[in-house]
């Protein structure tokens, strides 16, 4: 009797430990959705700053004594399979928080989940303004500088132009569409005097690159704003340079300096764009240099923006988790408030009052040098500075129902 009253002991021992939730065991789950397939050009090297900063952080013991665990997912560049994915990772996989996301649509999609289950969202990419300011949630923080932040970076260059008729080409959805509302309204801000004289909205992915670059030709505008990125950028170029649109023409260009995107161009790169991107081949600071170093070792290729942002994401999780002492949501919504973490372009800031970070942007001049695009002429600005955030103000009226 005492050996049967032993084996249900023990077999009672074994089925409850099947029940203990993975973080009581010494793993945190971060449930990380993105889209891989759609997007590969950001989202490997993506993958490898992530992967970079979990080795990094378990090397060191993990986060509070627990060892960060990375599980990821395939949206398809879908909202409706984001959902699912999230769904299924919070109560299948019993993840701790969520992270992730590069189209801005799918980034939405996550930010809502996250505020209709309560559930802490990291987000590393998707650039629409909706994700922290209109609109934007208790739950959810973004690491990069969003639409309007990256437009008021590149507008004080483009009024310098003094050009008066602009185009401008942007994908036709949540980003880009954004993209385009913050600079008109910005640049209209600084030149009050200046016409847009054309727009071309594409479909993402499927760019009909000649007849977009031969409108944009008739309109006869003075300068370009283009947001097309990825294969719809490499086309466009190729169209715009055959037809000479870019010819006495400057071009304002949001993304367009990301090796990502500017290392397809080869030898049709183009000259004098003013863009954002990541000239990470000249940037000398120490905390970069560090990164590039262990990026370079572990994979045996150079970073790109979305190795960056990968591995800052990670590491903005592990901080914010050691801070709250917890993985519980509301306990890291308390923690990312204010919450200091050094990365690759240096210390950045979740601010409190709209969960943004202050995560900055390379701003400069594409070249073409030798067949191969490089920027040049750039300078780091800070995201903490007050001319690329919109009033304290209206940031608190835009998210009024937060």
């Amino acid at each position: 009797m005492k050996s049967m009253r032993h084996l249900f002991s023990a077999a009672s021992v074994l089925a409850l430990a099947t029940l203990v939730p993975a973080h009581a065991q010494g793993v945190i789950k971060i449930g990380e959705i993105n889209s891989y397939k759609a997007q590969p050009a950001f989202l490997e090297p993506y993958k490898k700053g992530m992967d970079l900063a979990v080795e990094e952080i378990n090397a060191k013991g993990g986060v509070n004594g627990k060892k960060i665990e990375l599980i990821t997912r395939d949206d398809n560049g879908s909202p409706g399979d984001t959902v699912r994915m999230a769904e299924e990772l919070v109560s299948r996989e019993k993840v701790d928080l969520l992270a992730g996301a590069f189209l801005s649509n799918t980034g939405l999609a996550l930010a809502d989940f996250a505020k209709q289950k309560k559930f802490f969202y990291l987000a590393g990419e998707p650039l629409t303004d909706k994700m922290t300011w209109q609109g934007g949630n208790q739950y959810t923080f973004r690491l990069r500088p969003g639409t309007y932040m990256q437009a008021a970076m590149l507008v004080p260059e483009a009024a310098k132009l003094k050009k008066k008729r602009w185009a401008i080409v942007y994908p036709n959805y949540e980003y880009g569409q954004s993209a385009t509302a913050a600079f008109k309204q910005l640049l209209k801000a600084a030149q009050p005097d200046v016409e847009f004289v054309a727009e071309q909205a594409t479909p993402l992915g499927k760019v009909d690159a000649g007849s977009v670059a031969q409108a944009l030709a008739d309109a006869k505008p003075d300068a370009i704003f283009n947001v097309l990125f990825g294969a719809d950028l490499t086309k466009f170029v190729r169209e715009g340079n055959t037809r000479g649109l870019f010819k006495d023409r400057t071009v304002v260009s949001v993304l367009t300096g990301e090796p990502e995107y500017l290392d397809p161009l080869k030898d049709e790169a183009p000259d004098g764009w003013i863009v954002t991107g990541y000239p990470w081949y000249s940037i000398k600071t120490p905390e970069h240099a560090a990164f590039e170093k262990a990026y370079q070792a572990k994979f045996k290729d150079y970073p790109r923006l979305g190795s960056v942002v990968g591995y800052s994401m990670i590491k903005s999780a592990a901080a914010g988790i050691a801070k709250a002492g917890s993985t519980e949501s509301d306990k890291l919504v308390a923690a990312f408030k204010g919450l200091q973490v050094d990365s690759p372009f240096g210390k950045i800031t979740y601010r409190a009052e709209d969960h943004q970070s202050t995560m900055g942007a390379f701003v400069g001049k594409t070249k073409n040098d030798g067949g191969k695009g490089v920027m040049v002429d750039y300078v780091y600005l800070d995201g903490a500075d007050a001319r690329f955030q919109p009033a304290a103000a209206d940031v608190k009226k835009s998210r009024a129902q937060d």
